[in-house]
């Protein structure tokens, strides 16, 4: 890859980093998965980066990297990660440590929606984020129609789970 590509990745992830911790926070349960599951979405960013056209925002290019290797990765239990080599570039962005205890308030509702199945959180999440039902639809694959339907099922269960 270029320098200025190699750049422009860097500034990317270290801008955009709360989107992998985020989505890390959601597959996981631990401190330690969570740096797992980090380094695994951005060997995976930095693998797709030369591909990465600009036909979406960089935003929801990442997202889609980023769920889709989360929800890979953790959809069987007790699956580990694998190590793999790759390019030293990864480490030259700044990783900003995850801060947990700020987190503390959003326990419940963390713990809820840790319930749901891979796409209700995928979804789930990017509402939180105050992502438009196009941006949804276009990260998840799915209509605009369908993501507005399955998000009002979702606040109903998170209710019910939340509140039983």
């Amino acid at each position: 890859m270029n320098p200025i590509l190699e750049q422009e990745f860097i500034r990317q992830v270290e801008v955009n980093q709360n989107i992998i911790h985020k989505i890390c926070r959601l597959y996981t349960s631990d401190e330690h998965a969570h740096k797992d599951l980090f380094q695994e979405i951005s060997i995976q960013l930095w693998k797709a980066y030369p591909k990465f056209r600009g036909d979406s925002k960089f935003t929801t290019w990442a997202y889609r990297v980023a769920l889709n290797t989360a929800i890979s990765l953790y959809r069987k239990k007790g699956r580990t990660i694998a190590t793999v080599e790759f390019n030293a570039t990864i480490h030259k962005f700044k990783y900003d440590e995850y801060n947990f205890e700020e987190e503390e308030q959003l326990k419940i509702l963390y713990l809820a929606v840790q319930q749901l199945n891979d796409i209700e959180k995928a979804l789930v999440y990017m509402y939180l984020e105050d992502k438009d039902y196009t941006e949804i639809s276009e990260t998840l694959g799915i209509s605009e129609v369908n993501a507005r339907v399955k998000m009002n099922r979702i606040k109903t269960k998170l209710k019910k789970i939340i509140n039983p």
